[in-house]
């Protein structure tokens, strides 16, 4: 069977820019798409200039007072939010830049429309560049994260699907969807990541396992500089295979930015999509950071360019690391109970809905025309999570 893939993306999220110095760049979301069109690779996908998330979509997941927040703060009226930009952590690493809301507005609502379209099954696998918001909490920006599309998105995917499966690869930790999703096992998350030494954010300890319903429904795989290829994967697939037997989910999440989208590309980790396709459906994200040379440029993965050069550091401090981890994770993954089931339910209104005009070949690839959307079809939700997780 021929993986039907939905790929999302609007030129104008390129457009805003977080100010002059800062390392988060949109902008290389357009240097992305060029090598998605010069590679040809859109004609094996069916494009989609995504629908734009409303306010009542981020709140969903976040609070009113803060999305209003982001709504009205601007670089010109910012003096007059003094106490606000302080209690919603708007500042420094996440600035007030023009078009804020906007930016959040667009790159939300691909992810979520994404989400949409595997429910209804109008694809296999749904790509947005552009999300990957992955730090993002119910109150506040954290790490160039203003709203987590991420959490909206596996909350619209949870009205069709009974276990969720997300997998970070970015070289952060996480954690705010962690935290969102910290106390259930309708979703599961598994984060690789970098960890120690006051490394941003600080979270992602391997005893970071969940809690009540969702205990042990969290695994974290913290590593240090010096890790190579060969590591990564000896770690990776032995792991991500287990959960997938395990868990059984019937969706998965992937986000891979930064660092993760360099391991991807340079073939660490190539093996998630022989592990992960034709067992799930898939929505792939990753944040703005993304690398965007060619894949032939990779000599080596993030982590081996960020990490460690001394040969001797490498060899010593990851085999014996890499064993401890090892060892932790699989003790927490024999507490898992086996593909935890959830009571009937009626499934709520989706945000976005898609009517088929016909039903092609699944081999062949559409253009946007292909689906009707329309606003009447936006549902609005009846309720918001309550607490820093969310309510399921």
């Amino acid at each position: 069977m021929t993986n039907r893939t939905s790929y999302f993306y609007d030129p104008d999220v390129g457009n805003f820019h977080y100010g002059a110095g800062h390392p988060m760049k949109p902008h290389r979301l357009s240097l992305t798409h060029s090598l998605v069109l010069h590679y040809g690779l859109y004609k094996k996908m069916m494009v989609f200039k995504p629908y734009k998330a409303s306010q009542h979509d981020m709140c969903r997941f976040h609070s009113e007072d803060y999305i209003d927040f982001l709504q009205k703060v601007s670089p010109n009226n910012m003096q007059g939010f003094t106490k606000s930009l302080n209690t919603f952590n708007v500042g420094d690493d996440c600035p007030v830049f023009p078009g804020l809301f906007e930016f959040c507005s667009r790159y939300t609502g691909a992810s979520l429309q994404g989400a949409t379209q595997l429910n209804h099954k109008i694809c296999d696998i749904a790509i947005n560049w552009a999300g990957g918001l992955h730090h993002a909490k119910k109150f506040e920006a954290s790490g160039f994260c203003y709203v987590n599309d991420i959490v909206i998105s596996i909350l619209e995917l949870l009205k069709y699907h009974p276990r969720v499966l997300y997998i970070d690869i970015d070289i952060h930790h996480g954690d705010g969807v962690q935290e969102a999703f910290y106390l259930t096992d309708r979703v599961m998350t598994v984060s690789f990541h970098k960890y120690g030494n006051y490394f941003f954010p600080g979270t992602g300890d391997m005893y970071e396992v969940g809690a009540e319903s969702g205990r042990y429904y969290c695994l974290n795989v913290p590593l240090r500089d010096g890790i190579d290829d060969q590591s990564y994967r000896q770690l990776f697939q032995p792991v991500i295979k287990q959960v997938v037997d395990f868990y059984q989910p019937t969706c998965i999440v992937l986000q891979v930015s930064e660092g993760g989208a360099a391991a991807l590309l340079c073939g660490a980790v190539m093996s998630i999509l022989s592990i992960l396709l034709q067992t799930s459906r898939c929505i792939l994200t990753s944040a703005p950071g993304l690398r965007t040379r060619t894949p032939d440029r990779f000599q080596n993965s993030f982590w081996l360019i960020h990490g460690c050069k001394d040969a001797v550091c490498t060899e010593t401090i990851t085999l014996q690391y890499l064993e401890q981890i090892r060892q932790t994770v699989f003790e927490n993954l024999k507490m898992l109970n086996h593909a935890p089931s959830v009571q009937i339910h009626d499934v709520p209104s989706d945000m976005l809905n898609y009517e088929r005009n016909d039903e092609p070949d699944p081999d062949e690839r559409g253009a946007e025309e292909n689906y009707t959307r329309s606003a009447s079809h936006l549902k609005l939700s009846q309720r918001a999570a309550s607490s820093s997780d969310v309510e399921i």
